[in-house]
């Protein structure tokens, strides 16, 4: 029997998920137990959807209820509409999984020449995607990832150290130590910088739980100089060699192309008769599972690193 459409607060999705468990089980009750719902709700809300259409889409008889022939009619429709809900969740599922935020943990090592760029691209192919940059010590980043702070980490290592377990370790770029000198400095006069003559100027040195100062205190070998600052990060480094409060010991790879290097207002040199490698890492926990934007952010920075090795001849 066909009835004139009522209007209502709208047809709603487990309206039609309600009737195809009807159908499928071809009892009320039986689709009341599964759906978890009281018998006389489910009922009415089939009721509901039969004065949304206009239509009777069951024949409800003693022994259960069957599907109407306007019903049978009607079910390809309900299911396509369903497959396309299903569809439309699967995509804002995803698009909320692009979209999520992504946590970098950094030592502020290769910031302008690396990190920037990796950034401003990522942020044209995934707009929706928010990036949050934290400077941190190397053992803060590694307890991030642990914990699930951070979803990558960029980090320095000496050649030769053993990497942590439990990492995801891709190494990124390689570089030397060089002194960071403001350029009137007696120091940026020198072809390379010797230990003797490092230590004639006040020291700039990393806080303990970075590798450069663990890389200083083994290249001065117990000598102190007579003034020395110890800093967060090559980031406040820089700028307090730029205002000529002393040098600092940085791997070249977090002088070259700083904008205070390219003003001129600071200059980086070798250090003597040393053969150190220091190595930029990023790094991830070991997962079944990587969140896309942070497996695609991943690619990006393995991307620029190559570009970045293949300028400069490595």
């Amino acid at each position: 029997m066909l009835r004139t459409p009522t209007h209502s607060a709208g047809m709603r999705t487990e309206q039609l998920e309600y009737i195809t468990a009807v159908t499928r089980l071809g009892s009320l009750r039986r689709a009341a137990d599964e759906l978890r719902l009281s018998q006389p709700a489910l009922s009415e809300t089939v009721r509901n959807l039969e004065r949304e259409l206009g239509v009777d889409l069951l024949e409800r008889k003693r022994t259960g209820a069957t599907m109407s022939a306007a019903g049978q009619e009607l079910m390809p429709h309900i299911v396509s509409v369903l497959e396309a809900v299903d569809r439309l969740r699967s995509a804002a599922g995803e698009q909320h999984r692009l979209s999520r935020l992504v946590r970098v943990g950094t030592v502020n090592a290769a910031t302008v020449s690396l990190l920037i760029p990796v950034l401003r691209r990522f942020r044209a192919t995934h707009p929706l995607t928010q990036v949050e940059v934290v400077g941190a010590r190397q053992t803060e980043i590694q307890r991030g990832l642990t914990e699930g702070g951070f979803d990558l980490g960029l980090v320095n290592h000496l050649d030769g150290d053993d990497l942590p377990a439990g990492f995801e370790t891709t190494q990124l770029l390689c570089g030397r130590p060089v002194v960071c000198v403001r350029p009137d400095r007696p120091l940026a006069a020198l072809a390379e910088v010797s230990v003797d003559e490092l230590l004639t100027e006040p020291l700039i040195a990393m806080r303990t739980g970075y590798v450069m100062h663990r890389y200083v205190h083994r290249l001065l070998a117990g000598r102190a100089p007579a003034i020395s600052y110890s800093t967060d990060g090559a980031e406040m480094g820089k700028l307090m060699v730029a205002e000529g409060l002393g040098v600092t010991v940085l791997p070249d790879f977090s002088v070259l192309g700083d904008p205070l290097e390219r003003s001129g207002a600071i200059v980086c040199r070798p250090l003597a008769g040393d053969s150190a490698r220091v190595l930029l890492m990023l790094q991830r926990r070991r997962a079944e599972s990587v969140p896309r934007a942070a497996g695609e952010l991943h690619e990006t920075f393995v991307h620029r690193a190559r570009e970045l090795m293949r300028d400069v001849g490595q």
